[in-house]
């Protein structure tokens, strides 16, 4: 099975960070290779289209972001980047 995570979130998904499911907007599972990887391409081109900036790490994550989408962060007393992040998963 294959599974596309849509997150966002003030760090990019690579990084997984404790509580990161917590930042989970949709999740999208197929049984077959082919409908997962058309699922996919769709979305990373939805995002290319609304956000300018985008990174990939190791061919299953995506990070696609603008310089205005910013959130304050009171700990660190500075903005912060939101980043629209997407995971490819293989489920076995």
């Amino acid at each position: 099975m294959y599974q596309i995570i849509y997150m966002k979130a003030d760090f990019e998904p690579w990084w997984a960070f404790e509580g990161w499911q917590e930042h989970i907007i949709e999740k999208a599972i197929f049984e077959k290779k082919d409908e997962g990887i058309a699922y996919l391409n769709k979305r990373l081109n939805e995002l290319r289209k609304e956000f300018p900036m985008e990174k990939t790490k190791d061919d299953k994550y995506w990070a696609f972001w603008s310089v205005q989408e910013q959130c304050f962060c009171d700990y660190c007393d500075e903005d912060l980047q939101i980043y629209h992040g997407i995971i490819w998963n293989e489920i076995r």
